[in-house]
């Protein structure tokens, strides 16, 4: 979300504070960001009482007239998962299908939480986590954190057995293709994955 301050919001009400920073977020506002302007949540309560925003996840709403993004608002409920493997590709243009209710997800080895218990859970170890993060646009629009291009294909190959191997080879294949792919960047995540040799023998494969 924008950064403001409250020094932006001169001689304005709470509600049309709360309004105006919910069009800066395409529609959102979270019970921290009140906190932030020291305004008490139970405007929200009030607003929710009028139909002018609903509660999306906890701490969390939309107004009332906008579509929910069901991707942002798990990112924002839990910001250390990060979108991964072929969630992340379909986020980058590599996937042949939109993803069903269930996303591919990525925490470290010590991270749980029930909210997670629907998705597809890769765990890391912390040394991982961090590699090949970025942002991206979900289709409404809201920004995520996901896993660059390289980091999905090293990981859909590392994670084969749990991946559909039609989806794989057509994001490998659409990747190839890409005038933007790095494959000096590519050889270096399969070398820190350890999967170098595997990674370059699928690329050969499917090129010819």
């Amino acid at each position: 979300m924008d950064f403001m301050t409250k020094e932006e919001f001169i001689n304005e009400s709470n509600i049309e504070i709360i309004q105006k920073l919910m069009e800066r977020n395409n529609g959102y506002i979270t019970a921290k960001e009140l906190e932030d302007f020291d305004i008490s949540r139970n405007y929200l309560s009030i607003m929710t009482k009028k139909n002018m925003i609903e509660k999306v996840a906890k701490g969390i709403y939309i107004d009332s007239a906008k579509i929910e993004d069901v991707y942002y608002v798990l990112s924002v409920s839990t910001p250390k998962v990060i979108y991964s493997h072929m969630t992340a590709l379909y986020f980058h243009n590599l996937s042949i299908k939109a993803p069903d209710s269930s996303f591919d997800i990525t925490v470290t080895k010590k991270y749980n939480n029930p909210k997670l218990k629907k998705h597809n859970v890769f765990y890391v170890n912390d040394k991982f986590y961090d590699v090949g993060i970025t942002e991206v646009k979900t289709p409404q629009g809201n920004k995520v954190k996901a896993y660059d291009i390289e980091r999905c294909i090293c990981d859909i190959i590392r994670s084969k057995k749990r991946m559909d191997l039609e989806h794989v080879k057509y994001a490998i294949k659409e990747y190839l293709k890409r005038k933007d792919n790095d494959l000096i960047k590519l050889s270096k995540y399969a070398d820190m994955f350890g999967i170098k040799e595997e990674v370059m023998d699928l690329l050969e494969w499917l090129y010819e």
